[in-house]
């Protein structure tokens, strides 16, 4: 986002504060991968809002949704939705191959979820694959454990648990 260049004005009172912006989701912006997401274009949105001289994004409910796709519809209220992240951020950050992105093409008029959904899952299956290949399983599920078992006070962990 941009830096503000554009001061606030500071209301005397209540009564004379004014703002307003808008209402959308971020699967709404659009996207080369199916559904907005918080990317770059939703970087370009917060600076277009801005621009415009907007003070409020007022967005829905981010969790993972179920049946119809629908943010009012989340499975979780505090699991993020995980659609939302980047394959844009993901490459710059070299957590997903560059060759990961090409070759599809998804509607641009309309959401395609079943193809949005099987595009980001693919992407972050190869992520976690090649986390576990780095030996990071490893690591979380011992830090699983040790965190486990400080909260127990086991010092062996149960095969029933593990």
């Amino acid at each position: 986002m941009k830096g503000s260049d554009r001061p606030m004005r500071a209301a005397s009172s209540l009564s004379e504060y004014r703002a307003s912006g808008m209402l959308l989701h971020v699967t709404s912006l659009p996207s080369p991968y199916g559904i907005g997401d918080m990317g770059p274009t939703a970087f370009a949105w917060v600076d277009r809002l801005h621009d415009a001289g907007q003070s409020w994004w007022q967005n829905l409910p981010l969790g993972p949704t179920g049946y119809g796709n629908s943010p009012y519809q989340a499975l979780s209220s505090f699991a993020g939705n995980g659609l939302l992240i980047s394959p844009e951020l993901l490459r710059a950050d070299g957590l997903l191959p560059e060759d990961a992105c090409e070759g599809h093409s998804f509607p641009g008029s309309s959401v395609d979820y079943g193809a949005a959904i099987r595009f980001k899952h693919r992407s972050l299956d190869q992520i976690w694959d090649r986390f576990c290949a780095s030996d990071g399983c490893s690591l979380v599920r011992n830090t699983r454990s040790s965190a486990l078992c400080s909260r127990t006070g086991w010092t062996i962990m149960p095969s029933s648990v593990r």
